[in-house]
């Protein structure tokens, strides 16, 4: 059964890779580090994180959170 795993990580590594690659962000990222960083703030959905970084994207403006 390890065996398996270690592939389905890699190919996850890979998609994670070209997706990051082609300016698609990575949700389950973004939700990690709000869990550890801003536990107090609330999360958005992945339809909102998915526009929020269109937005920002190609909005022109620039800005981190930290």
């Amino acid at each position: 059964m390890a065996a398996q795993a270690q592939p389905q990580s890699f190919a996850k590594l890979v998609a994670r890779m070209a997706n990051l690659m082609v300016g698609l962000p990575d949700y389950d990222s973004y939700v990690e580090h709000r869990r550890l960083n801003h536990p107090d703030q609330p999360v958005m959905s992945r339809e909102e994180f998915f526009r929020e970084r269109q937005e920002a994207r190609y909005s022109g403006k620039v800005g981190r959170c930290c």
